[in-house]
């Protein structure tokens, strides 16, 4: 009786500790600096008040992932209870159904404290998805040490632009990200143009008017034709330019202040207004959401309690002077601190008049289209008539209906049957050459080898066959369909495009053959050249130089295409000071085909020459000097040795550097992500970074990406099989 009373008084404790503990709730969120800093101390504030009942713990998630995160974790039932991201995701999330939507009473009670431009955004159909925290658009930064007031209109800008210009001394009058199609709305609105996502059941933009035409001219006739902007401009070229005083105004957002040195004399101003329409420029507003994961863990009444303190008037105020965060609380900005605060009250302004991006999937496929009808149009390769035009098409193409569903009956009965044969011829060559007696009779060495089997099967065998799998299927809003071959039939027919066109699959296979086939001889070439030099033994310094030709081997490429990026820059680059020496015009780069390609190489050559040099090096030390010096007595030259005596000898050695290095190179995402960009209008993507884009920025087509990449794997394979026989036969 005791034993049980003592069980009893355990298992009530036990149970009461249960009910005891707080609820937990995690939330994502990406804010740096000063942002992350004060979200932290709300959080902490939040918790000691709600010390029995709900603990909130905050992750910050790296902000280029953090949408793919929520996608692929929320749906599986992991990943956040609640978290702080950009409105312009919650149209796909909420036909999805990853997201919880406010309810009435909050959608009531919320609605009358917010300012009502981001109360619009967090709309989709007939509810309210997200708690509005903060919202960025695009104003005016000009140099209150160079200009005395902020222009109102555009010809007031240009006035001041072409007075402040000196190309020669690298002066400009105003800078922005000219080609950047996000920087470009607030001219198609000034000009009366715009998007029409925002309408009513619009899911088809109108990229193709006249009043975009002339919004993208008058871009074109700012950089182009007066060039009183510099082309090319980065983010970082902008805040760069502004900084030294080298251009008095700008075109930026909010984070441009967290990049600017504290004592710069600077000041905000609302966009001017067009002249030619008398229209504002009315840049795209992008609010800051607190969004409730929909979970059967979640605790929604926890969820939405700290979401509510949030959006609270005191935190508000507290995200606003500590996190310099545009709040969208309204109350907030009756206090006196944020209200005497010049810069915040500019931007809540400039809210009132922005235009809310639109949340909808459609959304997210314009920019794309848009971005290379500008960057033709700033180059002179295209009319923006016919450029929008060609953007509209491409649009359309991105956002086909997928591919019919099919039965996967016949398709799994062939997967079966091949399987049964392969396990079938796998059983007779174990049995032929008598893996298994040995495996019985010697089983340690397999034991051994078990591990590593393993790894292999779990890390290479298994993601392997799930994504060939995934190419049979077509993603579309969170849904898959059983699709079968379509995707390989529409990649390999390529009906939509000409051969002509970037996004047809043969043109983009040629294109990365000739980037591999080049790139690879640099590699060879160079690094057997250098190798040949350092094996000398009167050469001084040989180690030093060793290390130092490794070097851009050893440094993370992605770093190492950053810099390049820049050096190729029209206006600021190294390569292009160079070419300026020796007076010769400097080169728009990324303009055209060949020489953007030529940048491309040039990098990868600067990042591939080194491990064939490493390669030859370590080879050339088995190579015999006796048989050189003979050679050399029978009379034959420098280049005789290397060919009949030298190069042989390196072959075996050489060749699957060559394989390796050619695999690598076909599949070099970083370099031409980061350095091109697949500029112009895609001409230089290769396979893989066309499989990028179709995955992650053309409404997640997960499905036809995978059937790039079985297409990829399929090359590389027929390549390696080829490449072996060839050395086989002349071995």
């Amino acid at each position: 009786m005791k034993r049980l009373s003592l069980f009893t008084l355990l298992l009530f404790l036990c149970i009461a500790t249960l009910e005891a503990a707080p609820r937990q709730i995690t939330v994502w969120h990406s804010y740096r600096g000063a942002e992350e800093t004060a979200i932290n101390g709300l959080a902490e504030e939040f918790n000691a008040l709600h010390r029995d009942d709900i603990r909130v713990t905050l992750l910050a998630v790296p902000y280029d992932a953090f949408a793919n995160k929520i996608t692929s974790a929320v749906p599986r039932g992991n990943g956040p209870d609640a978290f702080i991201y950009a409105h312009e995701r919650i149209g796909d999330w909420a036909a999805s159904g990853i997201i919880e939507p406010l309810g009435p009473y909050y959608t009531e009670h919320i609605g009358t404290r917010m300012l009502p431009v981001t109360i619009e955004a967090m709309r989709s159909g007939d509810k309210l998805w997200g708690i509005p925290l903060a919202f960025k658009s695009l104003v005016l930064f000009y140099r209150t040490d160079l200009m005395d007031a902020p222009p109102g209109t555009t010809d007031e800008l240009l006035a001041v632009a072409e007075r402040f210009t000196d190309r020669a001394a690298n002066r400009y009058g105003i800078a922005f990200e000219a080609a950047s199609a996000y920087f470009a709305a607030p001219f198609l609105t000034g000009f009366g143009g715009g998007f029409c996502l925002d309408e009513a059941a619009s899911d088809t933009p109108c990229l193709d008017t006249p009043e975009n035409a002339a919004a993208l001219s008058f871009i074109a006739d700012i950089v182009r034709e007066r060039k009183v902007a510099p082309d090319e401009a980065t983010g970082a070229l902008v805040t760069h330019l502004f900084a030294e005083g080298r251009v008095p105004m700008v075109i930026s957002g909010p984070w441009l202040m967290g990049e600017l040195p504290a004592d710069l004399p600077y000041a905000v101003a609302t966009l001017p207004v067009v002249s030619a329409t008398g229209l504002p420029m009315r840049p795209l507003l992008t609010v800051e959401a607190y969004i409730i994961a929909k979970h059967r863990r979640t605790d929604i009444a926890a969820a939405r309690a700290f979401g509510e303190f949030l959006s609270s008037e005191a935190s508000a105020r507290q995200r606003a002077l500590a996190g310099r965060q545009s709040v969208a609380t309204l109350f907030a900005y009756d206090s006196p601190a944020v209200r005497n605060d010049a810069t915040l009250m500019l931007f809540k302004r400039q809210a009132e008049q922005a235009l809310p991006m639109s949340n909808r999937p459609a959304m997210r496929m314009v920019w794309e289209p848009l971005a290379t009808a500008l960057r033709k149009v700033l180059r002179g390769a295209d009319t923006p008539q016919h450029a929008l035009a060609e953007a509209g098409r491409h649009y359309a193409l991105f956002t086909r209906p997928p591919a019919k569903a099919q039965s996967p009956a016949i398709f799994l009965a062939t997967l079966l049957a091949l399987a049964v044969v392969g396990f079938g011829y796998l059983w007779w060559r174990f049995r032929r050459e008598r893996v298994i007696a040995t495996m019985r009779r010697e089983p340690t060495p397999y034991l051994y080898l078990l591990p590593a089997a393993l790894s292999m099967f779990i890390l290479v065998f298994i993601p392997f066959t799930v994504g060939t799998a995934v190419s049979f299927f077509a993603h579309r809003a969170g849904e898959w369909r059983f699709v079968g071959l379509a995707n390989f039939v529409s990649i390999l027919s390529s009906q939509d495009f000409p051969v002509t066109d970037p996004l047809n699959f043969y043109f983009t296979l040629a294109v990365t053959v000739g980037w591999t086939a080049v790139n690879v001889a640099l590699h060879v070439g160079i690094g057997l050249a250098l190798a040949m030099l350092l094996r000398d033994q009167w050469l001084k310094l040989r180690g030093v130089y060793r290390i130092l030709l490794i070097v851009p081997w050893a440094v993370p490429n992605y770093i190492t295409a950053l810099i390049w990026k820049g050096m190729f820059n029209r206006q600021f680059g190294a390569v292009n000071g160079l070419l300026d020496l020796f007076g010769v015009e400097p080169v728009s780069w990324f303009s055209s085909f060949w020489t953007a390609f030529a940048a491309n190489v040039a990098t990868n050559t600067w990042l591939g020459f080194p491990f064939m040099m490493v390669t030859a090096l370590g080879a050339l030390q088995a190579v015999p000097r006796e048989l050189e010096d003979a050679a050399a007595v029978d009379g034959a030259g420098a280049w005789d040795r290397f060919r009949h005596v030298i190069l042989p000898l390196l072959r075996p050695a050489l060749l699957p550097a060559v394989i390796l290095g050619s695999v690598w190179t076909f599949n070099m995402f970083n370099i031409i992500f980061l350095v091109s960009g697949g500029d112009p209008d895609g001409a230089t993507d290769i396979l893989i970074s066309e499989a990028y884009k179709w995955a992650f920025q053309r409404q997640e087509q997960y499905g036809y990406a995978a059937a790039y990449a079985t297409l990829i794997f399929i090359v590389l394979l027929l390549y390696s099989k080829f490449t072996e026989r060839r050395a086989g036969g002349t071995a």
